[in-house]
């Protein structure tokens, strides 16, 4: 009798053992996911992100911007700039007489306004001229900070509110904008420094590293020099002498 009831421990045993298999394989194995796992993009380890991004789109791939050459008479003007970063290489604001027409300061050194007034010669326009002539009709149409009460060649020229006053009543202004773009070789551009004096320059042709901007040849100091400066201070004048003559637009508040 007692090898029965043994032999029924077994059977009962087996039975139980039989059944916890089979309902471990049934009800307690994890529920397979419905969709294929989402590959994550991986990021450097420094990188912080509130949330994952959901796609991370491809940045296009930009062509660098074109150089155009720009025309035979506005290749003269730049090239002319940069004769001058070889030979003028210092800043002297000194008052200097000098001859009448194309007179000059001596090329090792000059002002902003220089910068201006020798590359125009290289155009065949002798702003020393021009502006004098305007102003002998037009006195009164000019600034008077200096307290001047009749003209001088010696000086007129070589002041910048003069010579974004003669453009505006040649018709050259344009409308003064932040984009890069609206600005083409040969341009004139002037600015309001933080000492609220103004500074002139001349637009090149060659662009700034990022390709953004257009690089400018001026003399805030150190001598002629080419430099990526278009938007460093607050614009005050466009101008675009070598054009027929432009409308009047407002400048930018």
């Amino acid at each position: 009798m007692r090898i029965i009831f043994l032999l029924a421990d077994l059977l009962l045993i087996l039975l139980f053992a039989l059944l916890s298999y089979w309902v471990s394989q049934h009800f307690l194995q994890p529920t397979p996911p419905l969709l294929p796992p989402i590959s994550t993009p991986s990021f450097p380890q420094d990188t912080v992100l509130e949330k994952p991004p959901l796609t991370l789109p491809l940045e296009p791939s930009l062509p660098p911007k074109l150089r155009p050459k720009p025309p035979s008479h506005i290749a003269k003007l730049v090239d002319s700039v940069y004769e001058q970063t070889k030979t003028t290489l210092s800043y002297d604001p000194a008052y200097v007489k000098l001859p009448y027409p194309n007179g000059d300061v001596d090329s090792r050194t000059g002002v902003c306004t220089d910068v201006v007034i020798r590359a125009f010669r290289a155009q065949g326009i002798d702003l020393q001229k021009q502006v004098h002539e305007d102003m002998q009709k037009s006195f009164k149409a000019y600034p008077k900070q200096w307290g001047m009460r009749t003209t001088d060649s010696n000086i007129d020229h070589r002041r910048v509110p003069n010579l974004m006053t003669f453009f505006e009543r040649q018709g050259k202004s344009l409308k003064v904008t932040l984009e890069a773009s609206d600005y083409k070789t040969g341009d004139v551009v002037v600015w309001e420094l933080p000492s609220g004096q103004e500074h002139i320059g001349v637009v090149m042709a060659e662009r700034s590293e990022d390709e953004l901007r257009p690089l400018i040849g001026h003399n805030v100091g150190e001598g002629t020099k080419v430099q990526d400066i278009l938007l460093a201070w607050p614009i005050k004048g466009h101008y675009r002498y070598f054009e027929p003559k432009l409308v009047k637009t407002e400048n930018l508040n």
